[in-house]
C-alpha cells in the first residue's frame, strides 16, 4: 500500500489573524486530511474551527506529540500515514518542527521514506530577523537559553563573542512570563556598542520591533511584558 504524506501546518503567532497570515495553499491542504498530530489538542481544534474549513471538528482525528513523545510512540501515531492517510503536524503557534516538537515526528517520517510537505506560513524567527537590521546572510538560533542567572549571563557574552568573531546575528527566545526579566540580563551581560534587536508580538496590532545599540535600550523605560518575543544580537 501507498504511503500518505505528511503536512506541516502552520498555525498563527498572533490572536484572531488567521485570515491575514494564512494563505490558500495551508487551506486547500487542509481539506485533504483527517488525522493530524499536536501539540495540545485544544488548542489546534480551536485553530481549525476558526478557519470555518470543516462540516464538523468532531470528525477529525487528533493525538498528541509532544517533548514527552519517544520513537516507539510515533511507530504507532503513523499509523494512519502507514495505512495510506495523509497526517498534518500542527504547532501551537507558528510553524512546526522549528522550536517545536514536530521536529522528530519529521525525522520519523524521513527515515520511513515518507513524503514531507511543508506548508507557508508566519515564523516569527524569519520575521524578526527580516525586520532587524542585522546580519540575514549569517545568523544562529539558540532557542532558549539557561534561567539561573549566572548561567544565563555566561551564555549571552558567549553569544555575543562568538557574534563579534564570526559577524554572526545570535538569535533566542523565552517564554511570555520571562521576557522583561531577560531583557534585564541581556543588559546587564552586554557591551554598549552591541546591536540588539527585539520583536515582540509579530502580526498583532501590538507588534513591536526595535533595534539599536546596548546603550540606547538601557535608555528605555517601555516594559516588554508577558509577551512572545524574539531576541537578536549582532556584536561589532
Amino acid at each position: 500500500m501507498k504511503y500518505g504524506e505528511v503536512y506541516l501546518i502552520p498555525n498563527v503567532i498572533a490572536e484572531d489573524t488567521q485570515h491575514q497570515v494564512i494563505p490558500v495553499q495551508v487551506r486547500t491542504a487542509l481539506v485533504k486530511i483527517k488525522h493530524f498530530l499536536a501539540e495540545d489538542i485544544r488548542t489546534a481544534r480551536r485553530y481549525f474551527s476558526s478557519l470555518s474549513l470543516f462540516p464538523s471538528i468532531e470528525a477529525l482525528h487528533f493525538e498528541v506529540l509532544n517533548k514527552d513523545t519517544d520513537s516507539a510512540t510515533l511507530n504507532t501515531l503513523f499509523a494512519p500515514v502507514f495505512e495510506g492517510h495523509n497526517l498534518g503536524i500542527v504547532s501551537d503557534a507558528g510553524c512546526p518542527g522549528v522550536a517545536d516538537p514536530g521536529a522528530a515526528a519529521v525525522k520519523f517520517a524521513h527515515d520511513h521514506g515518507i513524503r514531507v510537505i511543508p506548508l507557508v506560513g508566519p515564523s516569527s524567527l524569519l520575521l524578526a530577523l527580516m525586520a532587524s537590521g542585522l546580519n540575514g546572510q549569517r545568523f544562529a538560533f539558540h532557542g532558549y537559553l539557561p534561567i539561573d542567572k549566572g548561567e544565563f549571563s555566561k551564555a549571552v557574552r558567549e553569544l555575543e563573542k562568538e557574534s563579534r568573531k564570526n559577524n554572526q546575528t545570535q538569535v533566542f527566545i523565552e517564554t511570555p512570563y520571562r521576557t522583561d526579566a531577560t531583557l534585564t540580563g541581556i543588559l546587564q551581560a552586554l557591551h554598549n556598542d552591541t546591536l540588539l534587536s527585539i520583536a515582540s508580538d509579530l502580526t498583532s496590532e501590538a507588534e513591536f520591533i526595535l533595534t539599536c545599540p546596548v546603550s540606547k535600550w538601557k535608555t528605555q523605560t517601555r516594559k516588554l511584558g508577558k509577551v512572545p518575543a524574539v531576541f537578536m544580537l549582532l556584536a561589532s
